[in-house]
């Protein structure tokens, strides 16, 4: 609802807790000398408002110039509730000078904005840019903007252009009085000032672009003289009568002229025409006084003097006369008549009371006071001059200062209570406790800038350690310490307020023609003052106010107003009874979420036992006098409700259609820092205001029941609306205004880097916000409170959307309209009975843990709106503490209201992946998701267990769950567990991407006999597909999925499976790994391979031949495209070959050779690994591995001719060779097995190698003697000699080959003795050595010789000279055989 606005304002500090002001100084010295007792002038203060400070597309809207004059000093600065202003505070000193009253005057043209200073002795002009001109784009962007004061240092102020020293004539004593300045439109600067004398001097400076002099001008009753030297002497005027001395000067350009308005000492107002340089009026004020006997023979002294322009009243004018006993306004409106003669129009007159008057300024309809009474208490009113009642004042109600004394309960400590009230964002500024800390300490040292944690520091440091010092004692009781505490710490806060009470000290008022904003502007700070809500205005109004009052404007019936006004009576008297002692009781009992009713029930138990006034029965007696006092409570109730129907703001501060400018300024509006601590300073008075009122009102609702019929006309059925609604909402509203008041008190935590990060992080997780607003114009000293955070980063724009879809944007920036829509409706934003949650909200997205957790403590007992929100951000504190059960439990009792409120609908609405079926399972995978962010699987655990109860028609939502379950559990190594959740998975593709996380997670981890042990029910082949896709798409080395798929299937007695899988990992380690690793766990594989076989069944002992090339199909695998991108064809299908136990023998041999000849030679690893069986024998006859490679040909079946060739070679090597290399054989020979024979010489290497070939030949026979041949032909060829034992065996074997082997190589005698044996052995001498059985004879079987060789021979023979010995020894030989065979042949033929 629109709250309901009084004529009455509040004062709101909005002051910075700054410690120091950052004043840039500036000394101005124009080699002046101080004048001979110079007059002191009071302190003094304005103001400056821009003319488009009421625009809102304006760069100075909102923007205005406030200053103070102390004796020598001047300090401008520049404030914007808009934006923050850069380097806009200057100090400027004249040295030697004083400021006069009056003596600044800011004035702006389109290009700058001029500063006139006057002092007593000399004229400043300070030429700043204008804040229009200082930027390049009318679009101002920024947070922060550049003051008009940022180069004022790069002023010479010294200069002619800006200073003048006004010229002095002899015989002149003291200074001028009062001035004032003003800019002629032709640019020239005029300084009216006050001669001491009376008359008028005015100096005048040139345009400040033009060059030019100073002029003077003197403006006298007795004389129109003008004077450029100066003032004339007063013998030479001949006037000595002071009567018009002059007290206040204004001035007004009207018709090209300059009128200067002199309030004079004699009463009179003077009217001077500045063109005409003549007095064109003259009027004595004391007309306008009635009974003013007396007064004419006084000299005024504190007379002032304002005026006042508005379009329709035209130029109005008001007289402060300053009379003891009474002052007087008087206003008068200028009115011209014919031949430039003007006259004045009495308009009102107003009567004040005995107070000094400090300040008061003029509107077209109002007039504003300032005083300071006899006690120093400020005093502010103001007043219709027009339509009024009777002549009364408007009330103000001021910033009253700080309690005197500070109230420590038993169960507080002294000193957190005092730092509590010290630094609390209301009542000190950092400047007061700065020079409190400085005279504490006796002013050791100067504190520099210190932030807000460290000065509270120092505080308590200082004040501890005066503590400390002073005790002589080393033991006391613990209530002698605590009375000590409250000594020192009450002894430091007298000082706090003492220098409180000097920067509160009242210096002047403005108020913004344009804006209509009134500003208080005080020693140490500005202070604003804001309209007065009507409920709040009857509760601070004074008495004399309040009883006078006759009706209000939140009662439309005159009859219920007046029942409201005499119940607030009634509370004014309940708050003037209620102790500060049961005042802290009450605070406390709603602190600690004790009931509001109870607390007001022992408050009136109290009152009534403490009666010695008869507070209660004045308070009875006038409740008689209400008719009606539930009607009236109902009205003050709904007043104070702050509860609306909708949601404060619209879509955000953009609307569309709007454009870029008007989006751009109203992203500014009252964004400041000065405005953001007034609007929220306006909402915790507000709060604390209407605390008190909703306490007395309750108390005063329980002293009516307890009244009963006694008071009540209508009996008991107001009594029961009493009891049933009205107390229960009174008590509802105490609650929820303590609670504004205490979050608007609370101070915000400034958070680390690094928690900013993960709050970011989970915000995103659940999709809540880019990036949480956190506030980059805190000051360093000035420390928001949650309130203010929440504004500046949130409510701001809500607000003002909301503001401006209700209005024009052309439309002025009416002060009192907008600051009251403004703290209405954030604090509508605060109350937590409106559906919006943003402030929660933002203290998440701040990180503002405690302060929410305290937050949600408050409202929990009493407030039934956004619960389960309130547990949500209870959890996501819990969270961020580390608190993970608690946290859990909040979440699970916050979905319960999922579908009911707007922030969790909002939470479960942004899901942009499928949308789950119901918003709770929505909501539960945001959770989830958030815990899984933060790291707590058991969590997730928990919950997900919990959404699959709640999800069980929905197939996808439990396949997720289940899902999730499953990982977490896995990653907590539950692997038991994991599997569980994997087998209750009710999507098939999700059940086998969790079934193989499980298998690659257990295999990383080396825990096989999990996976090998679980059942996996109907789940087998996929298991064995996904550890064969694996095996095969993996490196063998680095992972072991061959063998964990072979203890899978001898796990399940699956050992044809088994063997084929060793098989496989065999045949891909001899391609893949070519090292001396691979070859032995390929012999490994081969032999387990063979064991699996071995167990089985000799008919089902085979398997089948692994694919080479490891080309296999994988499960799920996508389609394969071409070049083109088209599917490639289908693979043709490979005949399929069948491997049986004699063929993995084979190979288990192979690769056994293999590892052998890498152990002996690693190099041959690299070529071993897939090398055939005939190269395998190449290889390791090469290497010297005769055994084995024997071993290969004969299981190969494969001729041994190349071993014996190979071993051949290296006998020759060895029989040639030198030392080095009979060394190196030992190692290949010991290899080779050799038949033990007992020695006793000692062999050499070659012996033994010709020993081995020896045992070769007679452990391997071959057909026709093929091994003998090859070695006898191997040894020939190198030129080798044929040892003895080798003739000999193969002579017994083939003779005919060797001889042919002799004849092949030109062996012509051993060849020749070979046939003279072989004849002899026929003819039966040494035939048993020829392996003949029996020589020739008649009964033997038939015998033959080699023709063919000895013809040969004996040819060979024939042809050479050397030779024929020899020849004739063989052909003699071969005759005589040929006589035996002839003889022989006979007798066979002979016999019978």
């Amino acid at each position: 609802m629109a709250a309901v606005l009084e004529r009455s304002f509040i004062e709101i500090c909005g002051f910075e807790r700054e410690t120091l002001h950052r004043f840039r100084e500036v000394t101005v010295n124009l080699g002046l000398s101080a004048l001979p007792g110079g007059v002191k002038f009071p302190d003094s203060a304005g103001a400056f408002h821009y003319e488009e400070s009421a625009k809102l597309l304006s760069v100075t809207s909102n923007r205005f110039i406030h200053w103070s004059t102390s004796g020598d000093t001047v300090q401008l600065v520049e404030q914007s509730l808009d934006t923050n202003l850069l380097n806009n505070a200057v100090k400027l000193k004249f040295t030697h000078c004083t400021l006069l009253p009056g003596g600044v005057n800011i004035q702006e043209t389109l290009n700058n904005v001029i500063i006139l200073i006057s002092t007593n002795q000399s004229v400043h002009r300070l030429v700043l840019p204008h804040p229009t001109r200082m930027y390049r784009s009318e679009l101002v962007t920024e947070l922060h903007m550049q003051s008009i004061f940022t180069d004022v240092g790069k002023l010479s102020l010294q200069d002619p252009t800006h200073s003048a020293v006004i010229p002095s004539s002899v015989g002149q004593t003291g200074s001028p009085t009062t001035s004032t300045a003003w800019l002629s439109q032709s640019g020239e600067t005029h300084y009216a000032l006050a001669s001491p004398a009376g008359g008028i001097m005015v100096v005048t400076l040139s345009p400040h672009d033009a060059p030019g002099g100073v002029s003077v001008l003197e403006l006298k009753r007795s004389s129109m003289m003008q004077r450029l030297s100066g003032w004339m002497p007063t013998a030479i005027r001949g006037d000595h009568n002071p009567a018009d001395l002059v007290l206040s000067l204004a001035v007004r350009e009207l018709e090209e002229d300059s009128f200067i308005f002199a309030l004079c000492q004699d009463h009179k107002l003077r009217m001077w025409s500045f063109r005409e340089q003549a007095c064109l009026l003259e009027a004595d004020m004391l007309e306008y006084m009635p009974a003013c006997k007396g007064v004419k023979r006084l000299a005024g002294q504190g007379h002032r003097l304002r005026l006042a322009f508005s379009s329709t009243t035209g130029l109005c004018l008001s007289v402060y006369l300053a009379v003891p006993q009474r002052g007087q306004f008087t206003v008068l409106q200028l009115v011209a008549t014919d031949n430039n003669r003007y006259s004045l129009d009495h308009i009102s007159s107003l009567f004040t009371t005995q107070e000094t008057l400090v300040d008061f300024a003029l509107t077209s309809t109002d007039i504003w006071g300032v005083w300071v009474d006899d006690s120093n208490t400020t005093v502010v009113k103001y007043i219709n001059f027009e339509h009024n009642t009777a002549g009364q004042w408007n009330q103000v109600f001021v910033q009253p200062p700080p309690e005197e004394e500070v109230h420590i309960g038993v169960d507080q400590d002294p000193r957190e209570t005092y730092l509590e009230v010290l630094f609390s964002p209301l009542r000190f500024t950092a400047s007061a406790i700065v020079k409190a800390l400085q005279i504490y300490r006796r002013g050791s040292e100067r504190i520099t800038d210190l932030c807000w944690d460290t000065l509270k520091k120092e505080v308590t440091v200082a004040v501890e350690s005066e503590l400390q010092s002073s005790v002589t004692e080393f033991e006391f009781s613990q209530e002698e310490y605590r009375q000590l505490q409250v000594e020192f710490w009450s002894k430091f806060y007298a000082c706090c307020l003492q220098y409180q009470e000097a920067l509160s000290m009242p210096l002047g008022l403005t108020v913004s023609q344009h804006t209509s904003m009134v500003c208080l502007l005080k020693k140490g700070f500005v202070s604003f003052l804001l309209p007065c809500f009507a409920v709040d205005h009857l509760y601070l109004s004074y008495d004399e106010y309040l009883f006078s009052e006759e009706e209000t404007p939140i009662a439309e019936d005159p009859e219920v107003g007046r029942d409201v006004l005499q119940l607030v009576q009634c509370l004014r008297l309940v708050s003037d009874a209620v102790s500060g002692e049961m005042a802290y009781e009450m605070e406390r009992a709603l602190e600690h979420l004790q009931s509001p009713e109870r607390a007001a029930e022992l408050v009136l138990e109290n009152m009534l036992s403490n009666d010695n006034d008869n507070v209660i029965e004045d308070i009875q007696n006038k409740l008689q006098d209400i008719r009606n006092p539930m009607a009236a409570m109902m009205v003050l109730l709904r007043e104070m409700d702050l509860e609306t129907e909708s949601e404060v703001g619209g879509e955000g501060p953009i609307t569309p259609g709007q454009s870029l400018n008007l989006r751009i300024s109203l992203s500014q509006l009252y964004g400041s820092s000065s405005a953001v601590s007034v609007v929220c300073q306006a909402v915790c008075h507000m709060a604390m205001t209407r605390a008190l009122f909703c306490r007395d009102l309750l108390i005063l609702q329980k002293l009516y029941l307890r009244f009963g019929d006694n008071v009540f006309l209508g009996g008991g059925a107001q009594l029961l609306q009493l009891q049933q609604d009205l107390i229960p909402r009174s008590s509802h509203l105490l609650s929820s205004y303590y609670l504004l008041k205490h979050v608007s008190q609370s101070l915000a935590s400034s958070v680390p880097v690094d928690i900013i990060d993960a709050n970011l992080q989970h915000l995103t997780v659940l999709e809540l916000s880019d990036t949480p607003a956190l506030s980059t114009n805190r000051s360093v000293l000035s420390p928001q409170t949650v309130v203010e955070l929440f504004y500046q980063t949130a409510a701001r724009k809500i607000i003002i959307s909301q503001i401006y879809s209700q209005q024009q944007s052309n439309s002025t920036l009416l002060w009192t309209h907008m600051i009251s829509s403004v703290v209405n409706l954030l604090a509508q934003l605060l109350w937590p009975s409106n559906p919006g949650f943003q402030f929660p909200e933002c203290l998440m997205a701040n990180c503002q843990y405690t302060q929410l957790q305290e937050y949600v403590r408050l409202i929990g007992p009493w407030c039934q709106v956004n619960i389960g929100s309130c547990r949500f951000m209870l959890g996501q504190c819990y969270l961020a503490n580390g608190e993970g059960q608690k946290a859990l439990q909040c979440f699970q009792e916050a979905a319960t209201e999922v579908e009911k409120e707007e922030f969790l609908t909002r939470l479960t609405g942004a899901e942009e992946e499928e949308a789950a079926s119901t918003p709770r399972l929505q909501y539960y995978n945001k959770v989830l998701r958030l815990l899984e962010d933060v790291g707590l699987p058991e969590l997730v655990i928990q919950l997900a267990s919990l959404a699959i109860t709640e999800s069980i028609n929905d197939v996808n939502s439990q396949a997720a769950l289940w899902t999730r379950i499953f990982k977490h559990h896995l990653d907590l190594g539950h692997n038991s567990e994991a599997y569980e959740a994997l087998t209750q998975n009710p999507d098939c593709s999700m059940q086998l991407d969790c079934l193989r996380q499980l298998v690659v997670v257990l295999c990383e981890r080396s825990q096989l006999q999990d996976l090998v042990q679980f059942s996996y029910v109907n789940l087998h082949d996929e298991v064995v597909s996904i550890i064969e896709s694996r095996a095969r798409g993996l490196d063998l080395l680095a992972h072991n999925y061959y063998e964990l798929l072979y203890a899978f299937h001898i796990n399940r007695h699956n050992y044809r499976k088994a063997g084929t899988v060793m098989f496989e990992f065999g045949m891909r380690l001899g391609r893949e790994v070519r090292t001396r690793l691979g070859l032995q766990k390929q012999v490994n594989c081969y032999l387990a391979a063979l064991n699996c076989l071995r167990l089985i069944r000799p008919e089902y002992a085979w398997i089948i031949l692994p694919a080479s090339g490891a080309v296999y199909e994988r499960p799920g695998a996508s389609p394969k495209r071409n070049s083109d991108g088209e599917f490639s064809s289908e693979p043709v299908k490979r005949q399929v070959d069948i491997l049986e136990l004699k063929d993995l023998e084979k190979e288990y041999i192979l690769s056994r050779s293999r590892l052998t000849l890498a152990q002996h030679h690693p190099p041959s690893a690299a070529i071993a690994g897939s090398a055939s069986a005939v190269e395998m024998v190449a290889l390791l006859v090469q290497t010297g591995l005769f055994d084995s490679a024997l071993s290969i040909c004969q299981t190969f079946k494969l001729n041994l001719t190349s071993v014996f060739e190979g071993l051949t070679f290296k006998c020759i090597k060895l029989q040639f060779g030198g030392e080095e290399t009979q060394n190196e054989a030992w190692s290949w020979l010991a290899a080779n097995q050799l038949s033990t024979v007992v020695n006793t010489k000692e062999s050499s290497a070659t012996d033994e190698a010709w020993r081995l070939l020896a045992s070769y030949l007679d452990r391997y026979p071959s057909a026709n003697g093929q091994h003998h041949r090859c070695v006898i032909n191997k040894l020939l060829s190198h030129g080798v000699p044929l040892p003895d034992w080798l003739v000999k065996s193969y002579k017994a074997v083939d003779a005919a080959s060797l001889l042919r082997l002799f004849l092949n190589f030109d062996l012509l005698e051993p060849a020749a003795e070979l046939v003279l044996e072989y004849v002899d052995a026929l003819l039966g001498k040494g035939h048993q050595y020829f392996g003949i059985e029996r020589p020739l004879s008649a009964t033997s079987s038939s015998v033959w010789l080699p023709y063919t060789s000895i013809d040969q021979l004996l040819q060979t023979l024939n042809e050479t000279q050397t030779n024929s010995s020899i020849y004739n020894k063989v052909r003699d030989k071969l005759d005589d055989y040929h006589r035996l065979v002839e003889q022989t042949t006979k007798r066979r033929l002979v016999a019978p």
